[in-house]
């Protein structure tokens, strides 16, 4: 297949002002940049008047490999611009795991968007027909589960090298990171030292170390100190998982933060961030992890006595701010008409504290509960945003265009809101930066050298978007909404995206290290 993208302004991914040109693919390859009255015969054209091309955007941290069976598609994506989502991070992964049952006792992270686990990745990859590509680390909550379950202690030296020995079996088969949880149980429960020897492991296989730390509000530096000292004693690339400080007290913690990661000049370390002021993760994140020990929170809040101390170690937490905290998506049972309200809200219309509305919650629908926190300064966002290391990335999952809750709108908007609200309506930076954080990017971290540009030789992963229209629609009350402005999507040069539409094809692959 022969395509010419004409008329348009190409920002070609390095952060250099966008000039006029001709962008001719041939197969799944670019084959040409030419000047931009150039009309290349014998090539379906792609009129690019009045837009931007760009290479296709790279999502370096999202959760698609929980959704993407259920939605390969990928509308929310391709509505946005992304043509490769990176998975496995937080600490999760679909694999190396045998038995569903036990993943899904280990962790409420994955909700009812899970239902499928494979014990390689090569298994897992293969079952994949996506529309865009797909990356994969392999996280550490699994591999934790996968030897030694859900439990609260320091693994074993053989449990340990198992855990090493699964994460180069991942490695030999592709993946291209290895990422930790450290406020999710059970990998709450590793000491820097675990963590530690998993990284230099990660290091051995040159694998990326991308991090969700332990502490993302008042312990924010400490945090960050640990997973800079795990890399720098293995020797690994390392990536801060969606930078931010959390809660009220801690804004504007972010600007100590960015300046202890730069004086890292010893250390490959990249961080990424997302345009939002809310985070969204899981409700049992609020309660002590003790309580999740050895994937027993369900029995635990049957035991009066245990679920009384759960309720009192909540009320002693002044972090639970249950008038930010917001439901996203539930399972049925009792509270299913409560998405889209705050806990102070539930509580209120139950005569409860929030504290007892947190549990009632979690035991009647299985903890298997997201939540939306509001708890993020606006400040800080663009603090983050304008550093120029910050790729930008979802967090999010695969959408399909409706569907039942409120999911935080990251899921629809991310790469979208960045061009419309900070850099055309705020001017946090330009439109062409705003593309290098969005494409050569995160492809640098990755690796990735025939990704993130637009040049001769490199995979045609193309986007067009409108620059005046480009918006994220999709909002905390009605988040079901596509985001506008992107007009086409080429993904190893095939259509994905034609005139704003989908066009059916997945030409999407698993992209290995």
């Amino acid at each position: 297949m022969r395509v010419a993208i004409t008329g348009g302004l190409i920002a070609d991914g390095t952060g250099a002002e966008p000039t006029p040109g001709t962008v001719l693919v041939e197969d799944d390859r670019i084959t040409a940049v030419l000047p931009p009255d150039a009309v290349p015969s014998g090539a379906e054209g792609i009129d690019a008047t009045g837009n931007i091309v760009a290479p296709g955007f790279i999502d370096l941290h999202s959760h698609a490999d929980f959704s993407l069976r259920t939605s390969p598609a990928a509308e929310s994506q391709l509505a946005q611009g992304v043509t490769t989502l990176v998975a496995g991070n937080c600490g999760w992964s679909p694999y190396p795991i045998t038995d569903l049952a036990t993943l899904q006792a280990g962790t409420a992270f994955l909700g009812a968007k899970h239902d499928w686990s494979w014990n390689d990745l090569a298994g897992f990859a293969a079952t994949l027909e996506p529309a865009v590509n797909l990356a994969l680390q392999v996280g550490h909550c699994t591999l934790r589960i996968a030897v030694m379950g859900n439990a609260r202690r320091a693994p074993s030296t053989d449990e340990l090298r198992q855990m090493q020995d699964l994460l180069r079996a991942a490695a030999d088969q592709g993946a291209v990171g290895f990422s930790t949880g450290l406020i999710y149980a059970p990998g709450a429960y590793a000491s820097p030292e675990e963590v530690a020897a998993l990284v230099a492991t990660a290091a051995e296989c040159d694998l990326l170390y991308s991090t969700h730390i332990r502490n993302e509000g008042a312990g924010l530096l400490t945090a960050l100190d640990e997973a800079m000292s795990a890399a720098r004693a293995g020797g690994a690339r390392l990536e801060i998982s969606h930078l931010k400080a959390v809660g009220k007290a801690n804004h504007g913690l972010v600007s100590a933060a960015l300046d202890e990661l730069e004086q890292a000049d010893d250390l490959d370390i990249g961080w990424d961030a997302y345009p939002y002021t809310a985070t969204s993760t899981t409700l049992t994140t609020r309660l002590p992890t003790w309580a999740l020990a050895d994937g027993a929170l369900l029995e635990r809040l049957a035991d009066p006595t245990e679920r009384k101390r759960i309720a009192e170690a909540l009320r002693s937490d002044k972090l639970l701010s249950p008038d930010s905290v917001v439901i996203a998506s539930l399972p049925p049972g009792r509270y299913e008409d409560s998405r889209g309200l705050s806990l102070t809200e539930i509580a209120r219309r139950d005569g409860v504290d929030a504290a007892e509305i947190v549990l009632r919650i979690l035991e009647n629908h299985q903890a298997a509960v997201s939540v939306v926190n509001h708890a993020i300064s606006e400040d800080d966002v663009i603090t983050v945003l304008q550093h120029p290391r910050t790729a930008i990335a979802s967090d999010g999952w695969i959408m399909d265009a409706t569907g039942p809750g409120h999911p935080h709108p990251r899921n629809f908007g991310t790469f979208p809101r960045v061009f419309g609200h900070y850099a055309r309506d705020l001017s946090v930076f330009s439109i062409a930066e705003a593309v290098r954080r969005m494409t050569s990017l995160p492809a640098s971290r990755l690796g990735l050298d025939d990704r993130g540009t637009i040049k001769p030789g490199a995979i045609a992963d193309l986007v067009v978007l409108n620059p005046t229209t480009i918006a994220d629609k999709s909002t905390y009350d009605d988040p079901w909404q596509l985001s506008v402005g992107v007009e086409h999507v080429l993904v190893a040069g095939q259509p994905a995206l034609s005139n704003t539409k989908p066009t059916g094809h997945r030409p999407g692959r698993v992209l290995t290290s």
